[in-house]
């Protein structure tokens, strides 16, 4: 009977599923190697292996390298435990003037990730290694980084529910050449990791030997400066969520005279955490100092996060706002407008609404949707043909039918809205008439009957709009 127990909870015992990211390098080479030797050793049963290899289209021989991959992977595989192969080909969105390796690096990691919660793997191994780990914390002094910065790669992260792992952080480079050399592996390389235009690539071949050379040693202590400064970076972190915390004001919101009363290092330093989380990445040091010297408990103010550094993690531009002592982070426009439906004229000072959509107004600074609405809205076709205006002064908006006529100020401020709610264009008809104030709404002396086919607008501010309080 007790024999029959094992056997049952041998055979429901879990297969390991385990992925490696497999570039056909030298390094991920040997780990994945490395790895199907172990599982072999192990049995069939034990671990289920997977090999994730990205393709990013930057090389004319990216093509042969993604063959000469599969076709490893179809050799071991006759010889010991299979590899499974995954191949994930790149379409990279690069912005000229922002760095490709950046781009390229989280387009494979976002490719990664996306193939092994396909697969099942809820862990991925990498084959960074001690001489990268220096190199990283080289850059990351060199750029100026702090703690956070400075941690470089940690042995192990989860993200989204997949373990990220390496396995040879400790490991110098020599010991995996040596390893290669060993078992004869065939491995590929690549051109570009000579390239002296690349930051990393000039410390690799350049500034690390020297160092080495004039400081024996020296790629073991920078990997021991990054251990303390993760070190660093995690009690810092610990103290940003005491401090957050503290400072809360519902969901997403935080008292600025909370954060001011912190001193100046320690508001850095949750502003620091608290835009990171929201944000797709660190944010730049001096966006923090200037939200941190800028943030006021009177009035109203807006930061808008540029570059990489402003991605939200669902996409669109993000900003920082600050408004009657309260400080929260929004999203202020859709991460693609794409085509505008309507027509602009005259460097935005006439529009034609031909129906239901976004109208992207560049020169405005955002983008107006329309959309089809049973009340508050105006009659279609009084939007036909409108005005695109500023604020000159005199003008009056009427909140309700019920209320009077007053000026746009006096409006905005019973409103509460500050003062980078009041930006965009005031829309008129062709008669004159004031229709849409952004952030009021449909003046209501333009209103349509209720059940009368008419528009509703929204006006979305920030698409590519300079910080207006700047």
């Amino acid at each position: 009977m007790q024999m029959s127990q094992n056997s049952s909870s041998a055979d429901e015992r879990e297969v390991v599923r385990l992925a490696v990211a497999f570039s056909g390098g030298c390094d991920s080479t040997a780990l994945l190697h490395a790895v199907w030797r172990a599982a072999t050793t192990l049995g069939r049963d034990a671990i289920e292996l997977h090999a994730l290899h990205v393709h990013h289209g930057l090389q004319s021989a990216a093509d042969d390298w993604a063959v000469h991959c599969r076709r490893q992977v179809v050799r071991w595989s006759a010889r010991g435990v299979p590899i499974r192969f995954h191949l994930r080909r790149l379409s990279l969105q690069w912005v000229p003037g922002e760095s490709l390796e950046a781009a390229a690096r989280e387009g494979r990691y976002a490719a990664l990730a996306d193939m092994a919660a396909k697969t099942g793997c809820n862990r991925v191994l990498l084959a960074q290694h001690a001489d990268d780990q220096a190199e990283t914390f080289l850059l990351q002094a060199l750029r100026g980084a702090g703690p956070a910065g400075l941690a470089s790669m940690p042995r192990e992260i989860e993200r989204d529910g997949i373990a990220w792992l390496r396995p040879w952080l400790d490991l110098p480079r020599s010991a995996i050449e040596a390893y290669v050399q060993r078992y004869r592996l065939s491995h590929i390389e690549d051109g570009s990791n000579a390239d002296p235009r690349y930051a990393r690539n000039r410390l690799r071949h350049r500034v690390l030997p020297a160092l080495e050379q004039a400081f024996p040693g020296a790629v073991a202590v920078l990997g021991r400066a990054a251990r303390q400064s993760q070190e660093a970076k995690a009690c810092l972190d610990a103290l940003a969520r005491i401090d957050l915390a503290a400072a809360g004001q519902g969901p997403g919101a935080l008292k600025v005279e909370a954060l001011q009363a912190l001193g100046p290092q320690r508001l850095r330093n949750a502003l620091r955490l608290w835009l990171r989380e929201a944000s797709d990445g660190p944010v730049a040091g001096e966006w923090i100092e200037r939200l941190s010297l800028e943030m006021s408990t009177r009035g109203g103010r807006r930061w808008i996060l540029q570059g990489r550094q402003g991605q939200g993690r669902q996409g669109g531009r993000l900003a920082v706002e600050c408004h009657r002592g309260s400080l929260r982070i929004a999203s202020i426009g859709p991460a693609e407008v794409g085509e505008a439906s309507g027509a602009v004229e005259h460097a935005g000072s006439c529009l034609r609404v031909q129906g239901p959509g976004r109208y992207l107004l560049p020169d405005w600074g955002g983008v107006l949707e329309v959309e089809r609405a049973d009340s508050d809205g105006v009659a279609w076709a009084r939007l036909e043909r409108v005005e695109l205006r500023s604020r000159r002064g005199g003008e009056t908006f009427q909140w309700a039918t019920n209320r009077p006529p007053r000026s746009l100020k006096k409006q905005y401020q019973s409103a509460g809205r500050p003062a980078w709610a009041r930006q965009g264009p005031l829309l008129f008809d062709l008669e004159g008439r004031l229709l849409f104030v952004p952030g009021l709404g449909v003046d209501a002396r333009c209103l349509a009957p209720i059940g009368k086919d008419q528009a509703r607008l929204v006006w979305h501010p920030g698409t590519g709009d300079p910080d207006p309080s700047a």
